[in-house]
């Protein structure tokens, strides 16, 4: 059933996710609407929305000139975007397919960047170098299952004085039923060590389906994702709800400038992203 918790080891839980991972990305390829990038200048949706919110807390307002360093980076979309901003960039992602995809949508764009494939939770020892920022965007830290660990990586990648931000789905959001007629909880929202599994031959984008169905994810409170990047020495400078989604999460869910919302008064009632940002100490 999905959404039941389940006992699975890390590995065994990451080698079905990543099979999963791998499967979408033909079909991303084809439902992100790479063409846009065509265009120069263009960036994607999520990049420009975190912007606004990411260059005011840089010490020159500007991620021009920057390392940066996007965690979970996928087929790059969000990873080219920020080198279009003017960004020195690397993407680091599990995939390879994700990686090839991400190169080939680089060299499309005419922007430089750096490809890594590496888990997260090991990103720094691939890696080797520190970064001003480190970015990780939408639908991302639900497939970890360890968060201090997570916390630990972010501030071993940036260097004195660095910034680390995140803009991801709400854990409140992921509680609730997005099948019924009202807001309805359904799933956990704290976690005790146990995966929620998943079968859906579909994905968020576009209309095919996978032959790996089978997906692990962790549930994760909004204390401990802030504690983890505490714990790990970083220090909040701002921590944000939002009322919007970059995707439909459910059909419910109304079109509005810039995303996806629920509907009439329901958008005052669950926040829909959270957004962070942590610095680490000079």
């Amino acid at each position: 059933m999905n959404g039941e918790h389940v006992t699975i080891g890390w590995e065994d839980a990451r080698a079905a996710n990543l099979a999963n991972w791998e499967d979408r990305v033909a079909l991303h390829e084809e439902s992100y609407e790479l063409g846009r990038y065509d265009e120069p200048g263009a960036l994607s949706d999520v990049v420009a929305d975190d912007l606004r919110v990411l260059e005011p807390l840089l010490p020159d307002g500007r991620i021009a000139d920057k390392d940066v360093v996007h965690l979970q980076c996928h087929i790059g979309t969000d990873t080219v975007s920020l080198a279009r901003a003017g960004a020195r960039v690397t993407g680091v992602d599990f995939s390879p397919q994700a990686l090839a995809a991400a190169e080939r949508l680089a060299a499309r764009a005419g922007v430089e960047a750096t490809w890594v494939e590496s888990d997260v939770l090991c990103a720094a020892a691939a890696v080797a170098h520190e970064f001003d920022v480190v970015y990780t965007s939408i639908g991302a830290i639900c497939w970890l299952d360890d968060l201090a660990a997570w916390g630990r990586q972010v501030a071993a990648l940036l260097r004195p004085g660095g910034l680390f931000y995140i803009r991801d789905g709400h854990p409140m959001l992921y509680t609730l039923d997005e099948d019924r007629d009202e807001l309805v909880v359904r799933y956990r929202y704290f976690g005790d060590g146990t995966a929620q599994t998943w079968d859906e031959a579909g994905t968020y984008a576009g209309d095919g389906t996978v032959a790996h169905a089978r997906t692990y994810e962790w549930p994760h409170p909004l204390s401990e994702i802030v504690s983890a990047l505490l714990a790990a020495g970083l220090e909040l400078v701002l921590l944000d709800e939002g009322r919007m989604l970059p995707w439909r999460f459910s059909p419910r869910m109304v079109e509005v400038p810039g995303g996806f919302a629920w509907p009439g008064e329901e958008r005052m009632l669950v926040p829909c992203t959270f957004t962070i940002a942590a610095r680490r100490r000079a």
